[in-house]
């Protein structure tokens, strides 16, 4: 019985997927020529005209009251016990180990090699290449001047009463 249920359920999982995505699709699309629609009927904002504050008068405060020292008692003294002395302690003396001596290891004498000789190197025999060709010298057109571009000044918008 399960079998025959997940192709059923994959099945309205996708349609449920699909439904979603026309949705989506849809609202982005309303919601974007809402936007469009108000950014055409915005109005422009009229200046407004400046004004003036009046100076306020200089205020002079009277000068600040000074406070009493505080004065703080005195810390008093702490005396703590003092410290039990450790007793010493005498370590009894390390007895003297006597080892026996290293026994002497045999001497070992080893072949002599017998000498090699090799026969020379044979040399190589010198190749002679042929000189290089010389390139033929290409001369170029002169080089095209670019065209200039004309630089682009922006209008300066007008001023709106």
């Amino acid at each position: 019985m399960s079998n025959t249920m997940a192709p059923k359920n994959s099945a309205i999982f996708l349609l449920g997927l699909l439904l979603s995505c026309v949705a989506m699709s849809s609202a982005a699309r309303i919601l974007e020529e809402t936007v469009l629609s108000q950014e055409e009927h915005q109005t422009e904002v009229p200046q407004i005209p400046k004004v003036e504050l009046p100076s306020f008068p200089e205020v002079h405060l009277p000068p600040k009251p000074e406070l009493p020292k505080v004065e703080l008692p005195p810390v008093p003294e702490v005396h703590l016990p003092s410290k039990p002395e450790l007793p010493k302690v005498e370590l009894p003396p390390v007895p003297e180990v006597h080892l026996p001596p290293k026994p002497e290891l045999p001497k070992v004498e080893l072949p002599m090699f017998p000498e090699v000789h090799l026969p020379p190197k044979p040399e190589m025999p010198k190749v002679e290449l042929p000189p290089k060709p010389e390139m033929p010298k290409v001369e170029l057109p002169p080089k095209p001047e670019m065209p200039t571009v004309p630089v682009f000044h922006f209008p300066k918008p007008e001023a709106k009463p």
